[in-house]
């Protein structure tokens, strides 16, 4: 099969607010070869995504992603390797081009598993899915009473575990945040599983990331997710020896598998997590996966999207029976909702799996492309580089 085209579709809430939510607007890609089409998800600015598809070429290094993708025989999982290493070295120097590159990735599982009439976690050798526990993903209230009143929603909702994140965390006091820390175990109870997310708030201020380990520990946290930014290995290496109980979390911000090794071998973390609309796509999350089962790290998907990004999110680790929770959009923006016609809905025991269907099994919404798609149309020189295509 040739690539024949590669579709870029901007999705947008009317209103994007500057909370934290990644499901305010969406980037899908579609991409066409051999009469099949696959669908990816970016988890990036769509805008920039797209210019890094298509700009001029500004040298040997800098080229379009576009220069590596289009017209390329994707016949094998080692095609998608093959284009992926040119993508990496051709557009070395345009910084945009491993997220562009993540949906287009995704989006060849897709088409290949649906041309092998195989889901993607069995093309990558895995002989069975195995379930997941989901936890609700959310983020903290503005006060620890609107903490507590979401995290008692999702037990309501059968959630046996809730991340908390963002919000007001770290940015007042230790008290102030033990507060929240302590209504949220309030809201899951004695059983529920409490995950939380710093979300990079302490940049490289260890101090400030190790005054909140003793709420952290008696609230009886599993993980202590991103107190740093994603290059502050030092930092994370010296907070890790520091934790008892409670362990760290991170990865969601590495672009290539390197960046999340090295979160595993110098920062000391006991969760790695792993966005494939990020790190390049499904083959390094996969990478990063076996990397971290033969050293004694637990592997966790990271996703805060669409169905279409969840099912993508879980293929790279759908077979490690051992590795048991997941992350699960709890409270997405309508768009996210309704970007796929179906949807990952947890089984009588409360928990999820990939699909068993060809490639992500996942439906695209047409409808949905067509009430969300934002008009755009990027020119250089009187030329149309890109324009908002048709679904």
């Amino acid at each position: 099969m040739k690539i024949d085209a590669v579709d870029f579709f901007y999705l947008s809430m009317p209103e994007v607010t500057t909370e934290a939510d990644g499901s305010q607007d969406a980037l899908l890609v579609r991409v066409a070869a051999g009469g099949l089409v696959g669908f990816g998800e970016c988890e990036a600015a769509p805008l920039p995504s797209i210019a890094a598809f298509v700009c001029p070429m500004s040298h040997g290094a800098c080229q379009p992603v576009s220069a590596s993708v289009l017209g390329r025989v994707i016949n094998g999982p080692q095609d998608i390797a093959a284009i992926a290493a040119d993508v990496a070295y051709n557009s070395m120097d345009v910084l945009q081009a491993a997220h562009t590159w993540s949906g287009i990735e995704m989006a060849l599982w897709d088409l290949l598993g649906k041309a092998r009439g195989e889901p993607v976690w069995r093309l990558l050798g895995y002989p069975a899915s195995h379930p997941k526990t989901p936890y609700a993903s959310l983020l903290f209230g503005d006060s620890a009473q609107e903490t507590l009143a979401r995290g008692q929603d999702a037990l309501r909702r059968g959630f046996k575990a809730a991340k908390f994140g963002w919000g007001p965390i770290g940015r007042g006091t230790p008290a102030q945040d033990a507060d929240h820390l302590f209504a949220a175990r309030e809201a899951l109870g004695p059983d529920g599983i409490l995950l939380v997310d710093m979300g990079q708030i302490f940049g490289e201020d260890l101090a400030r990331a190790s005054a909140r380990l003793d709420a952290l520990e008696q609230a009886r946290a599993l993980w202590l997710e991103e107190p740093f930014h994603a290059h502050a290995l030092q930092q994370y290496g010296e907070l890790a020896k520091r934790c008892k109980s409670v362990k760290l979390a991170g990865g969601e911000g590495a672009h290539n598998a390197a960046m999340a090794e090295h979160l595993i071998d110098y920062g000391g973390i006991g969760f790695v997590q792993i966005d494939c609309g990020r790190i390049g796509g499904i083959g390094p999350a996969k990478q990063v996966a076996d990397y971290a089962l033969a050293r004694g790290v637990t592997y966790v998907n990271h996703t805060f999207t669409s169905h279409l990004a969840l099912s993508a999110s879980l293929q790279p680790y759908a077979g490690l029976a051992a590795y048991t929770i997941c992350e699960y959009p709890a409270a997405p923006k309508a768009l996210a909702v309704a970007m796929t016609q179906n949807h990952l809905t947890p089984d009588a025991m409360g928990l999820v799996r990939a699909p068993a269907a060809p490639g992500l099994g996942m439906e695209i919404s047409a409808a949905a492309v067509q009430q969300y798609q934002v008009a755009v149309e990027i020119r250089v020189a009187g030329r149309t580089l890109y324009a908002s295509p048709l679904f």
